[in-house]
């Protein structure tokens, strides 16, 4: 039996070299349902997360997880809480994650205005962790915060930042052709110096 190939990955063009793992991770739509997810491989992205930088160490990130391969009827409550153009697409995926980040701070119960920051950074580690176990990351926006508040009974004061799919990468023929066109197109970020300063705003800060 043929083994598959695996699809080409889209790394970054960068105006001076990062490293492979940052240049790797980008936010397909692809992915291959037929491949599940290893629980080691998920315990190691929520320990990439578990080590994210935080304001006074306070850890503000909490994070649901939901595998297909383990729990479908958990995977399918949260797939629901998506938006209907993220559903396109995510039905691929075998696992979800939730990111909500604590608003106030465990220490003293004073507001944290950090702790969006940092459970984005914690998102981010997990991220990373999935590109260097081989897997692909999307995070999204479109979901209904209420719903999956209130379906999987999510405490005040946690705020629902974002939901990740992720999964193997697959070849983009499994898309609809909305989301294909979206997959080959070719990766883009504004110039260097439009959002990176040197020394003043406004100031771009050059490249190599």
């Amino acid at each position: 039996m043929a083994q598959k190939t695996a699809p080409t990955p889209k790394l970054a063009t960068t105006s001076s070299p990062i490293h492979e793992l940052l240049a790797r991770r980008w936010s397909g739509r692809a992915f291959d349902a037929s491949i599940p997810v290893s629980h080691e491989q998920i315990v190691a992205m929520m320990e990439a997360a578990r080590w994210a930088p935080s304001c006074f160490g306070d850890q503000p990130w909490r994070f649901i997880v939901w595998d297909k391969n383990s729990d479908a009827a958990a995977w399918q409550r949260a797939f629901d809480c998506l938006g209907e153009w993220n559903q396109k697409w995510v039905k691929n995926a075998p696992v979800l994650v939730l990111v909500t980040a604590n608003t106030l701070f465990q220490r003293n119960g004073k507001p944290n205005a950090w702790g969006q920051y940092d459970s984005g950074a914690a998102a981010e580690n997990l991220c990373l962790q999935a590109v260097a176990s081989g897997l692909m990351a999307h995070q999204m926006g479109g979901f209904e915060a209420d719903k999956i508040r209130l379906e999987f009974a999510i405490p005040d004061p946690f705020v629902c930042m974002a939901m990740i799919a992720v999964g193997y990468q697959a070849d983009p023929s499994v898309l609809d052709d909305e989301y294909k066109e979206l997959e080959l197109a070719p990766r883009h970020r504004s110039p260097l110096g439009e959002h990176f300063f040197a020394g003043a705003w406004g100031k771009p800060l050059g490249s190599l």
